[in-house]
């Protein structure tokens, strides 16, 4: 649900392309059928009995009580015009789609129409959940939504229950002209690739970029207009005031992340059970070619350098993603943000303490610490982390060391 490209090549990239990783719904994947452990399904029940406290005085105040519920800050808001959603019929540049995300949560929400919920389990990866906004004291129910896995398990996810974050240019009515960037998730897209079909708003220096962009084709010629955040819409009807630009550069890196860590551990379940947990020398040899991928990826090797002027990002919600960081003794952390010519000060993604890496197959896992400790050396460097000063290798050590329980003894 959380997508920008349009349904029909969704549906045509499922059919074309074969996972090589096997059936997810079959063993060892068992994606419909396996326990999740994810935090909305873990409070499902008490979601749909009545036990979550929500004020129901309106859409806009259940929705702002369901994202306190969940630990979703409101700041998180960004908002979709194209119509590249299951409920598309009521998706245009008047009536946007909003989303709001935290490191294991994503809730789509459009006014008049259902709450969108993609919930990112340990093993099974995203879980897509869709439910109407109770009126009165009716009770909420939650539907777990099968037909999202026709966008959101194929190329773009690597096959797998993942993000798909697309950027489309849409017509006046926001259905969708032009696709950008297919089946590319990640801090590495240009930006001059991301952003078509979403509102963009806050200081920053990127430019030529597809936000706040409508098209029409004419005599051949993909024609441009801008459509600045609230001109065609009133932002009284949602939470803030804003679609800023620091949460869609962060989406993008969490997108990027969770299918190649979803993706990871599903090549490495499928690769024992094969191989009845005794990985022949292929296996080995493909699986610690994920984890140097992974690794490059946790540190930000390919990310795309912020032009000049950076990225200022709405500062509310600045402080609100920095509620839930993780500090070393030293004060430094993962979440601090830079925001001049990247986006963090210490180059180590902040997801390795989401669930979806914490319950990787220790044998991915600690394959990926075995390389990051090797990316991270001072004394014999790795010239493919040349880009990494030693200053900022040894503060990133510290930290993972202070906060990551289960290092490999001497790392």
């Amino acid at each position: 649900m959380i997508s920008r490209l349009l349904p029909l090549l969704c549906a045509a990239s499922t059919l074309l392309a074969e996972p090589f990783h096997g059936d997810i719904d079959l063993p060892p994947h068992r994606y419909r059928t396996r326990p999740l452990t994810d935090r909305f399904t873990q409070m499902k029940d008490a979601l749909e009995a009545g036990r979550v406290p929500l004020d129901r005085s309106s859409e806009k105040a259940f929705l702002q009580s369901l994202l306190q519920a969940f630990g979703i800050p409101a700041s998180s808001q960004m908002l979709v015009f194209s119509t590249t959603s299951l409920q598309l019929r009521y998706i245009t540049p008047a009536n946007p789609r909003a989303l709001y995300f935290n490191e294991d949560l994503y809730v789509g929400y459009i006014p008049g129409a259902r709450l969108e919920i993609v919930s990112l389990d340990p093993e099974a990866g995203a879980v897509f959940y869709i439910f109407d906004v109770p009126r009165g004291e009716e009770p909420i129910r939650v539907e777990r939504s099968d037909r999202c896995a026709n966008c959101h398990v194929a190329g773009d996810t690597g096959h797998v229950p993942g993000l798909v974050v697309k950027s489309v240019v849409p017509g006046p009515s926001g259905g969708s002209l032009v696709s950008h960037r297919i089946e590319q998730t990640g801090h590495q897209i240009p930006f001059s690739e991301r952003f078509g079909g979403w509102y963009v708003t806050g200081r920053h220096g990127i430019t030529g970029h597809w936000g706040n962009t409508i098209g029409r084709f004419s005599e051949g010629q993909l024609l441009r207009t801008d459509v600045p955040p609230g001109q065609r819409f009133d932002f009284g009807k949602y939470l803030v005031a804003t679609s800023d630009i620091l949460p869609q550069l962060l989406l993008e890196h969490q997108a990027g992340f969770v299918n190649r860590v979803v993706e990871a551990g599903y090549l490495t379940r499928a690769a024992l059970d094969a191989s009845q947990g005794r990985l022949t020398p292929a296996q080995q040899a493909e699986l610690a070619e994920q984890a140097r991928l992974l690794t490059r990826y946790l540190l930000f090797a390919d990310e795309v350098p912020l032009p000049a002027g950076g990225v200022e990002g709405d500062a509310t919600f600045r402080q609100d993603f920095l509620r839930t960081r993780q500090p070393a003794p030293s004060g430094a952390a993962l979440k601090d943000f830079d925001l001049r010519t990247r986006l963090f000060r210490h180059r180590c993604s902040y997801m390795i303490y989401s669930p979806v890496f914490t319950g990787l197959p220790a044998e991915m896992k600690q394959a990926i610490y075995r390389r990051l400790g090797q990316a991270l050396e001072t004394t014999r460097p790795d010239r493919a982390y040349a880009y990494l000063p030693a200053a900022e290798k040894q503060s990133i050590r510290h930290i993972l060391r202070s906060t990551l329980p289960d290092l490999p003894p001497g790392w």
